[in-house]
């Protein structure tokens, strides 16, 4: 099976180092020194990480062969994919791979559908649900603890407990009148349990 574990960025320097978008909660596995990785478009590939290191947050690769600036500009929105067994998991259970998330249903704690996971968006600091709703909008859902508490892979269903607007803008403009928060209705810190993904969709119940 096939996941995607990155999309690569911009050039880095001039030396051929580039920038990834990570995708996945083990890069040190997927992306370390000598993994050999696919590509989309496949004509870019395959392409062999020669080194990695983190700078300013992000993490910066230099594949084999890719010497200068042009060449790394020239990757640029390339996705690095990686085959990984079917059966494997990730030795925390609380951690999840894309494709075991990609179109489990999801409700609210009292029931509520909600939609179906369509994507999941792995940012810097969280990664996002992109549930697609029954009447073809999206909503995005930040992957932690305090708003997704439950994962059932066996019911394939994901069950959250959304503050209000996220879900209704109204409420979140009632919310705020009541919270003297205007901008966003809520009061939360969403760093607290943030999960991460595989990449991997993966999640951790302590921020890193």
């Amino acid at each position: 099976m096939q996941l995607v574990v990155a999309r690569i960025g911009r050039a880095h320097g001039i030396k051929g180092e580039v920038t990834v978008e990570v995708r996945t909660d083990e890069p040190e596995l997927r992306l370390g020194p000598g993994a050999v990785l696919t590509t989309e478009p496949a004509s870019a590939g395959p392409l062999t990480i020669e080194s990695g290191r983190v700078h300013s947050g992000r993490l910066l690769l230099r594949f084999e062969g890719v010497r200068d600036r042009s060449a790394a500009e020239a990757l640029r929105n390339i996705l690095l994919i990686a085959e990984v067994d079917p059966e494997e998991l990730p030795e925390d259970p609380e951690e999840f791979y894309d494709h075991q998330l990609i179109d489990i249903d999801v409700v609210t704690v009292d029931g509520t559908e909600v939609g179906r996971v369509s994507e999941i968006s792995h940012l810097p600091y969280q990664d996002l649900l992109i549930v697609k709703r029954p009447d073809g909008s999206e909503v995005m859902i930040p992957f932690v603890s305090e708003f997704v508490p439950e994962i059932d892979l066996e019911a394939q269903r994901a069950v959250i407990d959304p503050p209000p607007g996220l879900l209704d803008e109204a409420e979140a403009e009632i919310a705020g009148s009541r919270k003297g928060d205007t901008a966003s209705g809520r009061e939360t810190d969403e760093t607290d349990g943030s999960r991460k993904g595989d990449t991997g969709g993966g999640r951790e119940d302590e921020p890193s």
